[in-house]
């Protein structure tokens, strides 16, 4: 006879479950939050920076919140991926560990080469603006896609070929244009991810 507080098999697993899934919570680096971070800091950023090149708002205003919502944006993922660190061990620690810093590597790699080929060719201002652009957001479409093929994740593979057509359009649609591609195609693109990921859940 079984004892009145002794719990189910089937009790059991779904006690184990929830016990997971508040794990997850709690160390979790939250997907959502860092695409939401950076979807905006892309979207008001530089959509502000295509308004100030139209006369729309002062170029300053467009440069602050540019800064300010990327700072923020840089700084999250790391805050939760320190938080999300604590207690773990082995192989997921050292992938998460060499994913996270790989993404410091690619843009800082990626900012001396733009700064150096800007330094030798010494483009106009338009040509500069396309060349930074279109590599940014291939440096950013390659690590997604990375970090799908590590974690599996389809939608976040999607993003990242979507990142990469962002980058190639950004260039052929030319300046002013290519502040609305990194707007709403980059950004608004991170953006559908986050919303992807907070329904899923």
């Amino acid at each position: 006879m079984e004892h009145e507080d002794e719990l189910s098999p089937a009790e059991s697993l779904a006690l184990i479950e929830g016990q997971r899934a508040e794990l997850r919570r709690r160390r979790g680096v939250r997907p959502e939050l860092i695409l939401f971070a950076w979807g905006l800091a892309y979207l008001l950023g530089f959509g502000g920076w295509y308004l100030a090149l139209r006369g729309v708002v002062p170029a300053a205003l467009a440069g602050v919140a540019l800064g300010v919502l990327g700072a923020i944006a840089l700084v999250l993922p790391i805050v939760l991926g320190v938080r999300a660190s604590r207690g773990m061990r082995g192989p997921s620690r050292t992938v998460g560990a060499m994913y996270g810093s790989a993404w410091g590597l690619a843009f800082a790699a990626n900012s001396v080469v733009q700064s150096a080929l800007q330094q030798q060719l010494m483009p106009s201002w338009e040509v500069s603006s396309l060349m930074w652009a279109s590599s940014s957001l291939m440096v950013t479409g390659l690590m997604y896609l990375a970090g799908a093929m590590l974690w599996r994740d389809v939608s976040q593979y999607l993003l990242g070929a979507w990142m990469l057509a962002s980058a190639a359009g950004s260039v052929l649609v030319g300046v002013p244009g290519n502040f609305l591609v990194l707007a709403f195609a980059g950004g608004g693109g991170m953006l559908a991810l986050s919303a992807y990921y907070v329904i899923r859940r």
